[in-house]
């Protein structure tokens, strides 16, 4: 279910079909940039529909390019020839660092006066670098507040001839892209030599490819040093077609690997064995890792290991995939053996620090991790410590939320602001739903006392499936919040109590904080707390991803007021079970006189009715049936005809 401010993703059992990728937010910025550059029109076909491509063309129109759509998706830049018209501008980039970098080198060379600033997660990550280098060959940068880090001031450069400028190799690929693509702008031979270890080789190499592609040939000794000849310049290629994006492939060839078999893989359309992107090298780790891995010219599958084991742990250097390699964190959950992602050191200045970050929500679900400053080791989940559902927190980082969704093939998640994908694939999520298939869930809905409790556990173990209680959580939070001396009014105060309830379901009961529970919430007193806190927005809320949790392998069983609406709405199978209130209050009254307990029939019957009343009116989640909710009067049945009833709707439908 998503929402403004997070998405639930229930236990994935299966994955297969095709993927339709967006394309490249590398390539499509670059291919934009150099486009505005090169002199003539350019054709830009697939081009990436994003945040951070929408950042790169908000810049260039501010620059006085004129980017306009050319049918059928396709967009057309008419270039300015290596001269921007406006020569004055302040611009906004977000927290596109493809955009951030490249512009910074490019309007170094401009010859004009400009202002580059973005959000605050911009402005803490560092570019003091590319500066430098700039800064070697006669441009001319102020830093507007912290040194090192945007936001920047750019004005008009003092080239000099036949620099040799040196730029560090091991902080970020993007430097160097952007320096290279700049330096046919400088009007002289400017040669680039690399200090250090060059990290996301890949990534270099994507751009002298697109350079090449606009007319202008880098020439360079291997990854050292680099250089462009006086006079170069940009030219339209034409079109120009760009490649679907092999970083968010990534995602799903990974559910390939863990869930689809090889009769029915996942693939990926848009990206394929030559691509030039670095990260389509991402499947030669999977196929490392034992996954059934096949590749054409655009296209690439996955599926489970051939043998029908588990994925194995790796030990990796991920200097040429350092995005996708965020995906093998999540992978090496479902994979026997450690895992180690090395050489990563470049997470640290990405969107967030992705290293504590990803270190940080893996442990949520109770995974061991061991962090270092340039390395991940990830031990998979045992018996002795099993994954379990957690609240994913995303940092603002698409990368981060597309790598989660993959743990929701082993326990049920909530992902928060979800909406940060549409930083690259805005999309994401439908696609996702789109090829997996999530644990069966029945959801039995009904009033109070009509026996849905009873056919929901026969279903449930008839079906080998997990059972939910809703109702029982309800009345744990009203014992809960009267043993803790806290008013069933006091809406904050029962919240904060339902947020941390300590609830364990099993065969002979329910558990609160260690204890057996279940006599004590089947007194009246406690029914009617439970009705009492169950229409407080702030109560439900902090309910809802608890009971949203029970959604497993093999399935669920949930019965209650709005498992069918609300908690449950994608459910299989709904069922609104119900009888007359005098039924109900026959059934009831049994129940207390075999527990020994003071029972009149007339009264039971006026407080059910009262109950009815409330429960269909409460602003918040009221009972109802729903339109897809499949009727069952119980008033004439026995508990075996229902639960028969029950299982034969199931069996039909799934």
């Amino acid at each position: 279910m998503l929402t403004m401010n997070f998405i639930d993703l229930p236990q994935m059992i299966s994955a297969s079909g095709s993927v339709m990728l967006p394309g490249s937010k590398s390539i499509s910025n670059r291919a934009l940039l150099l486009a505005a550059l090169a002199e003539g029109e350019t054709e830009l076909h697939a081009l990436l529909d994003s945040d951070d491509t929408a950042r790169m063309r908000e810049a260039l129109a501010a620059l006085g390019v004129t980017v306009s759509a050319a049918g059928d998706g396709n967009l057309r830049v008419t270039g300015c020839g290596g001269r921007f018209p406006v020569r004055q501008a302040e611009i906004f980039l977000g927290n596109a660092g493809t955009a951030f970098r490249s512009l910074t080198a490019v309007l170094a060379f401009a010859g004009g006066e400009y202002v580059l600033k973005g959000v605050p997660r911009m402005h803490e990550r560092p570019i003091g670098d590319l500066v430098d280098a700039l800064k070697a060959c006669g441009a001319n940068i102020e830093f507007l507040e912290k040194k090192g880090f945007p936001p920047l001031r750019i004005h008009p450069a003092d080239i000099r001839p036949d620099s040799v400028v040196k730029i560090r190799g091991d902080v970020s690929s993007q430097f160097l892209s952007g320096l290279l693509m700049a330096l046919p702008l400088a009007g002289a031979r400017v040669t680039v030599e690399v200090e250090g270890e060059l990290i996301s080789k890949p990534y270099v190499d994507m751009t002298l490819n697109l350079m090449a592609r606009f007319g202008v040939t880098v020439e360079r000794e291997s990854w050292r040093a680099f250089s462009v000849p006086a006079g170069a310049c940009y030219r339209s290629p034409g079109f120009y077609q760009v490649e679907g994006d092999a970083s968010s492939a990534s995602y799903f060839l990974a559910l390939g690997a863990i869930r689809a078999s090889a009769e029915h893989p996942i693939r990926v359309e848009g990206v394929g064995k030559n691509a030039i992107q670095g990260d389509v090298r991402f499947a030669d780790a999977l196929a490392a890792m034992g996954a059934t891995v096949e590749a054409g010219e655009n296209w690439i599958s996955a599926a489970r290991p051939a043998d029908g084991k588990p994925l194995t742990g790796i030990h990796l250097d991920c200097n040429h995939i350092p995005d996708a390699a965020m995906t093998l964190a999540v992978a090496a959950l479902f994979a026997q053996g450690e895992t180690t992602l090395a050489n990563i050191a470049s997470w640290r200045v990405k969107e967030t620090d992705r290293i504590a970050a990803m270190a940080a929500e893996l442990r949520k679900l109770n995974v061991r991790v061991e962090e270092g400053a340039d390395f991940l080791k990830i031990i998979p989940p045992d018996a002795a410590h099993p994954l379990q559902p957690a609240v994913i927190d995303t940092y603002d980082d698409h990368r981060m939320a597309m790598c989660f969704s993959l743990a929701s093939l082993g326990v049920p998640l909530r992902i928060r602001d979800p909406g940060c994908v549409a930083k690259t694939f805005p999309d994401y999520f439908d696609r996702f739903t789109a090829v997996v298939k999530p644990a069966p869930v029945i959801a039995i809905d009904g009033p109070t006392a009509s026996g849905k409790g009873t056919v929901s556990a026969r279903v449930a173990q008839a079906l080998g499936f997990h059972y939910l209680d809703s109702g029982a959580l309800y009345r744990l939070t009203a014992l809960a919040a009267r043993e803790a001396g806290v008013d069933w009014a006091d809406e904050a105060g029962v919240a904060f109590i339902a947020a941390q309830l300590d609830v364990v379901f099993h065969a002979g009961g329910v558990r609160l904080n260690g204890k057996e529970a279940g006599e004590a919430i089947r007194h009246e007193e406690i029914s009617t707390g439970a009705s009492k806190v169950a229409v407080l927005p702030a109560v439900r809320e902090a309910l809802l991803f608890r009971q949203r949790a029970f959604h497993r392998a093999p399935g669920l069983v949930g019965d209650g007021r709005d498992m069918g609406t609300v908690v449950f709405p994608a459910a299989q199978l709904k069922v609104f079970l119900t009888a007359s209130p005098a039924v109900r209050a026959e059934r009831r009254t049994r129940q207390l006189l075999e527990r020994h307990e003071p029972a009149d029939l007339a009264t039971i019957q006026a407080d059910l009715e009262a109950r009815d009343v409330r429960d269909r009116a409460r602003p918040v989640a009221p009972l109802r049936q729903e339109a897809d909710a499949l009727l069952l009067d119980t008033d004439h049945l026995g508990i075996d005809e229902a639960v028969a009833k029950v299982l034969d709707w199931f069996a039909a439908r799934c």
